[in-house]
């Protein structure tokens, strides 16, 4: 697991001085060779090289952290996984958040918790990695107009559920992500 963490934060664009790099390199022929095994879980031979290992790993998680986005965290659990913070006294507080802490399914929820993307066909829409909650679109203000509706209209049902204290955190939520258009197909 040490050694995803560090490999994720490289794909991420972390940034390894030479020697860092080798040490990587044998880290990850002693811990994926190429020859067949079992499958499975496998550790470093030598005490030293694991600490070193996981002290690296440490660097790499606290580095992701820097990047989370506002009102998120990476954590590590069984993955490294990006939550919400569950503060609602932070300067930030994620809609995940809000809506994890209602701990009751408001319809209006999926949508209020959605970013802003482009399709390759050229029209927008507002969902998550996976499902599309609205669209298509003809343009992002449309397709953002959408997410701020969701937004409002839950913390409608907030209130309604008797939870000003989570509808009172809205000025508090991050604007709506939008993400840059995917580049085009080559032909």
């Amino acid at each position: 697991m040490n050694f995803d963490v560090v490999g994720l934060a490289r794909i991420l664009g972390r940034r390894l001085s030479g020697r860092e790099e080798l040490q990587v390199r044998l880290w990850q022929n002693e811990l994926r060779p190429t020859h067949t095994r079992l499958c499975g879980v496998h550790e470093l031979a030598d005490p030293d090289n694991a600490e070193l290992l996981r002290a690296t790993a440490e660097e790499a998680l606290a580095w992701l952290g820097e990047r989370a986005p506002a009102g998120y965290e990476f954590v590590l659990t069984d993955a490294v996984e990006l939550q919400p913070i569950l503060d609602l006294g932070a300067e930030v507080v994620a809609v995940d958040a809000v809506i994890q802490l209602a701990g009751s399914n408001l319809p209006a929820a999926r949508l209020a918790a959605s970013h802003v993307r482009r399709s390759s066909s050229g029209t927008w829409y507002a969902g998550d990695a996976t499902c599309n909650w609205s669209g298509p679109h003809q343009t992002a203000d449309a397709a953002t107009a959408a997410v701020q509706t969701a937004r409002q209209e839950l913390t409608d049902q907030l209130r309604m559920t008797g939870r000003p204290d989570l509808a009172a955190t809205a000025p508090r939520w991050p604007s709506i992500p939008v993400e840059p258009s995917p580049t085009a197909p080559t032909p």
